[in-house]
């Protein structure tokens, strides 16, 4: 790969190129004047009076990523943010290759042996890019300390040798480069030279050798081998899906989840339930002989109702696979638990304010609701929203401005999560009338 310097390299390999040419060619004595080749903007470049000269300007106007490389090497890092490659940064160069001449038909004569110059050399020479660049084409005055002494290593000896072809600017495109370069245009021929591949020189971080191809047998000290998995089923534990008790939507504390998935059976299993507001909760399983699933009980005790929220949370299984020493983890896969109510007359209840229409529930529930989740409570197909609280709490006050007298549906809403008011253990499904609680008049 090249250094940082590869950019100036190529061009100063290209003026090279075209000035041996020119050279070799004797275009001095074809023009009757003396011709030099630079790698100015051509702006700079005088092209009246006496500060005329002949000369052939080649100029790098831009500068893109290579389609081909720009992806190799990546990703550059691992999860831990250790430098793992140095990607190349793989860029085309493009260039105008301009001729000025003070006399007639000059600048068609030197544009004429400049492109035939470049299409009888498609390739740089790896050798040629050495002899250029040691001869002090680059003034290494400008260069910092590191770099003055420019040799041809890292530019010669790129993976991929440097390719010159010939590009097609229609007239628009150039009326507006030549008008944003603010220069009198001049007989132009554009070239893309690619591929220019510029890697960073950092440490990073090998991948160890293989010394074994999977555990070996302890009675025959065969190695395993490689595993193949002759389908699209992943070989390590995942899960696919949670059922939940008469497929209801969201779980309450005491429900059975059953989680499904593949390579779900071995020892130390552990089923993880993560959520963003509280710490993470772990229910050990011990081992598991089904390959295919794993059940477990959500606790519903007080302590259990103190440590869960409602809300969504995340659900993975961490286990050693038969065979294995390692622990793996699977995927993580979303879960509702919802909020259960507590409906009893004396937990719950519902007043009418003295010659208004406004009605205050009070209702208690679980698990305890904490500051900042998100909450409202849907009465009668009204919504309000509870009084503000700093503690953790298992009932609030919801004041609705009005509502119709009579049993009303409740349904109350933790971060997304719904209180169960559908009895899906029926056939056909039914409204629960336990959910309902009575608006005085």
């Amino acid at each position: 790969m090249s250094s940082p310097l590869a950019i100036a390299g190529v061009t100063a390999v290209l003026r090279d190129l075209l000035n041996n040419g020119l050279i070799d060619h004797n275009i001095a004595g074809a023009v009757g004047a003396n011709v030099i080749v630079t790698a100015s903007p051509p702006d700079t470049i005088q092209i009246d009076g006496p500060n005329a000269r002949t000369q052939l300007n080649l100029f790098l106007h831009q500068v893109t990523p290579n389609p081909g490389w720009r992806n190799v090497g990546l990703p550059s890092h691992d999860a831990g943010g250790t430098r793992l490659t140095n990607p190349p940064l793989a860029l085309d160069l493009h260039y105008l290759l301009t001729a000025y001449g003070s006399g007639d038909l000059h600048a068609e004569i030197l544009l004429g042996y400049a492109m035939h110059l470049l299409h009888e050399t498609p390739v740089l020479d790896r050798q040629a890019i050495r002899i250029a660049l040691a001869s002090g084409t680059v003034d290494s005055a400008v260069l910092p300390p590191a770099f003055q002494a420019m040799d041809a290593a890292d530019l010669a000896d790129q993976v991929e040798q440097i390719k010159i072809t010939a590009s097609s600017l229609g007239t628009e495109e150039m009326s507006r480069l030549w008008s944003a370069l603010q220069a009198h245009y001049r007989p132009t021929a554009a070239y893309q030279v690619s591929v220019v591949l510029i890697e960073a020189r950092r440490a990073t971080r090998a991948a160890l050798p293989v010394l074994t191809r999977g555990p070996r047998d302890p009675a025959t000290q065969r190695e395993r081998g490689v595993v193949v998995e002759p389908s699209l089923i992943p070989p390590f534990p995942t899960l696919d899906s949670i059922e939940l008790p008469n497929r209801q939507p969201a779980a309450q504390p005491g429900d059975t989840i059953q989680l499904s998935g593949q390579h779900l059976d071995g020892s130390n299993v552990y089923v993880h339930f993560e959520h963003p507001r509280t710490d993470a909760i772990e229910i050990s399983l011990g081992t598991n002989a089904n390959p295919s699933g794993v059940s477990v009980d959500l606790p519903d005790t007080a302590q259990a109702g103190s440590d869960w929220l409602a809300g969504v949370w995340t659900v993975s299984v961490s286990l050693q696979r038969p065979g294995e020493t390692e622990i793996r983890t699977t995927n993580g896969m979303p879960l509702l638990l919802a909020p259960r109510l507590d409906l009893s007359p004396a937990n719950t209840t519902a007043t009418r304010a003295s010659g208004s229409s406004a009605v205050t529930i009070h209702l208690a529930f679980s698990p305890p609701a904490r500051p900042g989740q998100r909450i409202s409570l849907n009465c009668g197909g009204h919504e309000a929203l509870p009084a503000s609280f700093t503690t953790a709490t298992g009932s609030l006050d919801f004041v609705f401005p009005e509502l119709a007298a009579g049993l009303q549906w409740l349904r109350l809403r933790i971060d997304g999560a719904d209180s169960l008011l559908v009895d899906r253990s029926a056939t056909p499904p039914q409204f629960d009338n336990s959910q309902r609680v009575t608006i005085p008049t």
